[in-house]
């Protein structure tokens, strides 16, 4: 193997590599201070559902805090952070069944990562939940009023579907004993054109994929997405070895490091004009908890991940095996799985 080079090669390979905050505090910070307008149009693009309000505390237990030993120092939080970002694969409209949404109506939550950032926030780690996940899935409050049935043997993404937001909360938390400080929810067809915005994205495979229902066709190798072959990528399940959703989450790791690794390389803020797009279609795309839904507290939440590098993100998915009641299904592997979540916490 070559070597990788000398101290000053390393340094500036992981300061290229750098999240920087997702870019997220350099793109809305110059998207509020341009224009009034830019503020109010950005802000507004978010969404938000009130987690806390529905769950109460019906929940598992806050850690902790360790103070900081100079709390003065710096206002941006350092913490450990629990995070479940969900993909919400939107099935119905033209757009989406031209981005490759599929034959059936509604909205899916087919991808979901715990998303744990270490204390100091220089190290985190994404754990994703196969949707074929059998679990317990808890009665859950619905917005109009009354609960969801609990359920037994249920699959992991039905919560989801039956309850939305807060019942995929409550069935992670559940699943895992972890508190979930934050939800992320991205809209696939919004990450298509956070994908084009950046100019799209590096991915490397190891196979050949070969999906109608996704519309994608690769072969196996080195290539450059845009917008719409990256959410092909993400979406991709049946153009693989078995039609395995555990294959199709090893790809969605590649993408996610491939994401960070381009956003770290784009300059945006020399770039106006394409910082502002970035802005636009990140913000448009999200759906998150009430304690997130605002510029500042996105941009809060960037900057504390400014010293973290794509390359101390480390990408796991919880350790299954396929369920007793049906091969096509899984079930948590324990006690690995139980492992993994209290090491989490």
């Amino acid at each position: 193997m070559a070597a990788r080079g000398g101290r000053d090669g390393r340094s500036s390979r992981r300061k290229g590599l750098k999240v920087a905050g997702l870019a997220l505090a350099g793109s809305l910070l110059l998207g509020a201070g341009a224009a009034g307008w830019a503020y109010w149009h950005l802000n507004g693009n978010i969404k938000s559902v009130d987690i806390n309000g529905a769950l109460g505390d019906d929940r598992p237990a806050r850690p902790v805090a360790v103070p900081s030993a100079s709390p003065s120092a710096s206002p941006v939080p350092t913490g450990a952070l629990n995070l479940l970002v969900l993909g919400s694969d939107s099935r119905s409209g033209e757009e989406n069944q031209e981005l490759g949404g599929g034959d059936s109506g509604g909205a899916r939550s087919d991808t979901a990562m715990v998303v744990h950032l270490d204390a100091g926030r220089t190290a985190a780690t994404v754990v994703s939940i196969p949707r074929d996940t059998l679990v317990e899935r808890p009665s859950c409050p619905l917005p109009s009023g009354g609960t969801t049935r609990a359920a037994s043997g249920a699959m992991f993404n039905t919560a989801y579907e039956l309850g939305g937001p807060v019942c995929a909360v409550k069935t992670v938390e559940s699943l895992t004993g972890v508190r979930m400080d934050h939800y992320v929810e991205v809209d696939f067809s919004g990450f298509a054109g956070l994908v084009d915005a950046l100019g799209g994205v590096t991915v490397t495979t190891d196979v050949d994929i070969d999906d109608d229902k996704s519309h994608l066709h690769l072969d196996a190798g080195t290539h450059h997405l845009d917008g719409t072959e990256a959410l092909g990528l993400a979406r991709t399940r049946y153009g693989l070895a078995g039609g395995s959703d555990l294959a199709r989450i090893e790809l969605q790791h590649k993408l996610v490091k491939a994401l960070l690794e381009q956003i770290s390389a784009t300059d945006l803020l020399t770039d106006p004009a394409r910082l502002y797009q970035v802005a636009d279609a990140l913000t448009g795309s999200l759906t998150t908890d009430t304690g997130l839904d605002s510029l500042g507290e996105l941009t809060n939440l960037g900057r504390s991940l400014g010293d973290l590098a794509a390359d101390d993100v480390r990408t796991l998915t919880m350790p299954v095996l396929p369920a007793p009641s049906d091969p096509n299904r899984v079930v948590a592997d324990q006690p690995d799985a139980a492992e993994l979540w209290e090491s989490l916490r």
